[in-house]
C-alpha cells in the first residue's frame, strides 16, 4: 500500500506548481473518465535486434552539440590539438603559459602549452598549421585518453601482432610510435573501419579525428554515460542493478535551502540528484522519463523494443521530497523514502524515484515517444485496462529542445558540488521560486532554463487532473 502511494503521488509532488499540491488524496481520487482509449500510431513494426554501435557520425554530433567542434576536411595539427584542449577543459597554468616555442603565440598557443604541460604532447613545436597525418592522430589520442602507460609495456611482439592489423611494420613509425599506434588497435581506440586510413604519411580525415576525440573522452568517462541499450539480452539485469544499488540522495547544505522553501510552501516539492550519474546524451536526440516503480521502467523499455525503437538507456537515481501531511496518518518506515517531522506536525517525505534517459537513434524515434507513452502508459480512468504497470495521470518526460505536442515550462536549480536540487514551474512562476530561494539563502547561485515538458504534466502544473 504504501509504495502504490508513492508510485501515484511522486511525479509531481517534488515540482513547484502555481496551483495548490495535489497531493495523495487528489491523486487517489480518479478524474473523470475518458472516453475511448488511446490507439498506437498505425505502422508496421519490427523488433530491433542488432545493438547499434557509435560511429563517426555519432562522435562527430556529440563534439559539435557539447562543444561546437566541427573537423573541416583538412584538419591541421591546431585544429586537432585546439579541439583536444577544448573537449577535455584543459587550460594551461600560468607557468606552462610562458614556455616559448614556435607555437607559444597565436590562437593554439594556449591548447599547445596545456597539452605540453600534461605530456600529451611531447614537444611545444608542433607546426600547428600543418595538415594533421593519421598516425600523429591516433599517437595524440592515445595520449589524451591516458593509455600511453599501457602501450609502452608492449614487448616487440606484442606490438608486432597489433601493427599486422593496420599493415603496418615496426620500422616505418618506430619502436615507440609502434608501440602506441598497437596499444590503439587493442583498447579499440582506434576502431577497426579506420584501419586502412592509418598509413605512413595519410592525413587523418574528419570522420578520423571525430572517432579519436570521441574515444578519447570515453576512456576518461566524458562521453555518454548509460547502462547499455533497450535492445540488450541483459538490459533489464542493468537496469535493476542499477535501481537496486541507488540510495536515497542527502545534500546538507542544498536541503537546507530547499526543504525551507518547502516549510514556506515557497515550492510544493523538489528533487536531488548526482550529476556523475547524469548520460551526457545529445540534446537534440533524447529525452528524460520520471518515475518512481522499478517494475514500470522495465516494462516501458520493453513497450519500446516492441515498437522497434533502440535507444541508449541510463537510470539516473533521484530523491524526491514533498510535505506528507500529518492527517494523511502515520508514513510508517521503508526502504523506499524516509521522513522528517517538522514544526507544525507535517513531514517532509524523501522518496526514492529515479529518472529514464533515453537517447534516440533518431529524430522520428524521439518524437514517436510521446504517442507510446500517451497510448500505452498514461492513465485516463480508475479501472483503465491495457496499460503497462504504475501509469500515472500526468507522467513526465521531457527534452531539452521542442516538440511537437510538448509544453515550455522552467527549472530551478541549485547546485553544490556533485549534488544538485531543483523544483520545475512554469514559465511565469520561475523568477518567485528563484527570489524565494535567494531569500533563504543569499549566497546560492539559482541556475534557471526553459525546456519541453510533456502536456500532461504541463496541465498538471497549471492545476489540472489529467
Amino acid at each position: 500500500m504504501r509504495f502504490k502511494r508513492v508510485t501515484t503521488l511522486g511525479l509531481a509532488v517534488f515540482l513547484s506548481v502555481s496551483a495548490p499540491l495535489p497531493g495523495a488524496i487528489s491523486h487517489a481520487a480518479a478524474p473523470a473518465a475518458q472516453t475511448g482509449a488511446p490507439t498506437a500510431p498505425a505502422a508496421q513494426i519490427g523488433v530491433p535486434t542488432a545493438v547499434p554501435l557509435e560511429n563517426a557520425d555519432d562522435y562527430a554530433l556529440f563534439l559539435k552539440e557539447k562543444f561546437g567542434i566541427s573537423f573541416p576536411a583538412v584538419v591541421t595539427k591546431g585544429a586537432f590539438i585546439s579541439a583536444v584542449a577544448d573537449a577535455f577543459a584543459l587550460v594551461p597554468s600560468s607557468e606552462a603559459a610562458r614556455f616559448g616555442g614556435p607555437d607559444a603565440s597565436g590562437e593554439y598557443g594556449p591548447a599547445v602549452a596545456a597539452l605540453y604541460e600534461r605530456g600529451i604532447l611531447s614537444s611545444g613545436s608542433v607546426q600547428a598549421e600543418s595538415t594533421l597525418s593519421a598516425v600523429g592522430a591516433v599517437q595524440l589520442a592515445l595520449k589524451a585518453a591516458g593509455l600511453k602507460e599501457l602501450a609502452y609495456t608492449y614487448p616487440e611482439a606484442k606490438v608486432k601482432r597489433a601493427l599486422a592489423k593496420l599493415n603496418l611494420s615496426v620500422g616505418t613509425v618506430g619502436f615507440r610510435g609502434a608501440q602506441e599506434l598497437a596499444a590503439a588497435v587493442d583498447t579499440g581506440l582506434l576502431p577497426e573501419p579506420f584501419y586502412g586510413d592509418v598509413r605512413p604519411k595519410a592525413a587523418a580525415s574528419s570522420s578520423l579525428a571525430a572517432t579519436l576525440l570521441g574515444k578519447a573522452l570515453e576512456a576518461k568517462g566524458l562521453y555518454k554515460r548509460y547502462l547499455g541499450y533497450t535492445t540488450d539480452a541483459d538490459i533489464f539485469v542493468k537496469l535493476n542493478d542499477a535501481y537496486r544499488t541507488s540510495d536515497i540522495i542527502k545534500s546538507p547544505e542544498l536541503q537546507a535551502v530547499v526543504d525551507e522553501a518547502l516549510e514556506r510552501n515557497l515550492v510544493t516539492g523538489y528533487n536531488l540528484k548526482d550529476s556523475r550519474f547524469d548520460a551526457n546524451f545529445i540534446d537534440s536526440l533524447s529525452l528524460v522519463y520520471g518515475h518512481a516503480d522499478l517494475t514500470h521502467a522495465i516494462q516501458l523499455i520493453g513497450l519500446l523494443r516492441s515498437e522497434g525503437i533502440a535507444a541508449k538507456v541510463q537510470l539516473e537515481p533521484k530523491t524526491s521530497a514533498f510535505i506528507y501531511l500529518k492527517e494523511w496518518g502515520d508514513p510508517g518506515v521503508s526502504d523506499l523514502y524516509e521522513v522528517v517531522q517538522i514544526d507544525n506536525g507535517n513531514y517532509i517525505e524523501y522518496a526514492k524515484e529515479y529518472d529514464l534517459a533515453f537517447e534516440f537513434e533518431n529524430a522520428a524515434d524521439k518524437a514517436r515517444f510521446n504517442d507510446i507513452v500517451l497510448a500505452y502508459a498514461k492513465k485516463n480512468s480508475e479501472d483503465q485496462s491495457g496499460l503497462i504497470a504504475g501509469s500515472w495521470w500526468q507522467p513526465l518526460y521531457y527534452s531539452m529542445t521542442e516538440l511537437t505536442d510538448y509544453r515550455l515550462i522552467a527549472n530551478n536549480k541549485i547546485q553544490k558540488g556533485y549534488y544538485y536540487a531543483q523544483s520545475f514551474s512554469l514559465k511565469e512562476k520561475s523568477a518567485d521560486v528563484a527570489n524565494g530561494f535567494k531569500q533563504i539563502d543569499p549566497t546560492v547561485d539559482v541556475i534557471r532554463y526553459d525546456f519541453w515538458a510533456d502536456a500532461p504534466f504541463y496541465r498538471y502544473l497549471n492545476g489540472e487532473s489529467t
